[in-house]
């Protein structure tokens, strides 16, 4: 190249000046400075030179190129602080505006019902009582008189774990078998009234049921009682819980571990019949499984699908919706 060295110098040191950015001054920094920048270009010279102008040329290319380092490193000094000043400026918060705060959470609506059922059910004086998700045997069917042939027992109804020995359970009744268990080991004696909350586990699902859903099952079992007792019960909590008084009717009906046994109805405000729950006088065979002598004592047991309330009352008409996760619907029980 014939450009002269000062020229050179003065070129690279306004090409500096005027980058107006680091990437700007990084592409300066290639054309000056670079494998074939046009300052390194220079000491392709020296092997035209010889002796003394070889030493004083090269002496001369490398303080230029010193200095055109030091011009570039200084450069990029300001134009990082420039940099820097403007993302912090854009990124400046004015912390005299009001606070946009925090949306306040809120209960899912099935937490909502299970909490309201509870609720009533302990004013009306049963205890709440709680036991294993991962049942065997016996607690989920055998001490609830549900046959080997029974099909709550087949692959398609049951989730079986643990290559067969335990189940995730069908109903909260075990917690029932459990207290039961536990009082007379402990050396007590009925009278027991329990309700046993919590989740359970069938292979069904569409709009209306669900492989995991909630039940709520009472006990109430004491020497003389009857089926007039637990009529009077069940209507003094559904009158409770829809907050109104409602028509009750309780249809004939089987479980393996009540005899007598009813479905009950109520009786919706556009005149038609709702099914609720199941319940009926607890079978003496149940109360054999656990060493209860069943000619001194009765008891009634019921059963209600947490989901089912919570639909009638908030007026959902897909369950599926309370397990979509999905904010928007959510948010109307807040």
């Amino acid at each position: 190249m014939n450009e002269s060295l000062d020229t050179l110098q003065q070129a690279a040191e306004r090409s500096i000046a005027d980058a107006v950015d680091l990437r700007a001054l990084e592409q300066c920094r290639v054309e000056w400075l670079g494998k074939k920048g046009r300052i390194t270009e220079q000491l392709k010279q020296l092997a035209q030179l010889t002796g003394y102008e070889k030493k004083a040329f090269g002496e001369k290319v490398n303080r230029i190129k010193q200095a055109v380092t030091e011009r570039i490193e200084s450069r990029q000094t300001t134009l990082a602080a420039a940099a820097l000043e403007a993302r912090l400026a854009a990124e400046r918060i004015d912390v005299s505006l009001p606070a946009r705060g925090e949306r306040a959470g809120g209960l899912h609506p099935i937490t909502r019902t299970v909490q309201r059922i509870e609720r009533l059910f302990n004013d009306l004086g049963f205890s709440t009582v709680e036991g294993p998700e991962i049942e065997d045997d016996f607690h989920n069917f055998s001490a609830l008189n549900i046959p080997e042939f029974h099909p709550a027992r087949a692959m398609h109804d049951t989730f079986y774990v643990g290559n067969g020995a335990k189940v995730l359970r069908t109903h909260t009744s075990p917690v029932q078998i459990r207290t039961l268990e536990a009082l007379l080991a402990g050396g007590g004696a009925p009278p027991v009234r329990v309700i046993a909350p919590g989740r359970v586990y069938r292979c069904d699902s569409d709009r209306t049921h669900s492989p995991m859903f909630h039940q709520v099952e009472g006990l109430y079992v004491a020497e003389n009682v009857s089926f007039a007792d637990l009529q009077h019960e069940l209507k003094r909590f559904l009158a409770r819980f829809f907050e109104r008084e409602v028509t009750v009717r309780f249809r004939p009906s089987y479980f393996p571990f009540t005899e007598p046994s009813a479905e009950v109805d109520i009786l919706d405000e556009q005149g038609r019949w709702l099914e609720v729950l199941g319940c009926g006088m607890v079978h003496p065979k149940v109360f054999e499984a656990v060493s209860l002598d069943p000619e001194r004592y009765t008891g009634f047991a019921f059963g209600l699908g947490v989901e089912r309330f919570a639909m009638l009352r908030y007026g959902v008409n897909d369950l599926r919706q309370f397990f979509a996760n999905d904010l928007r619907f959510l948010a109307q029980f807040h």
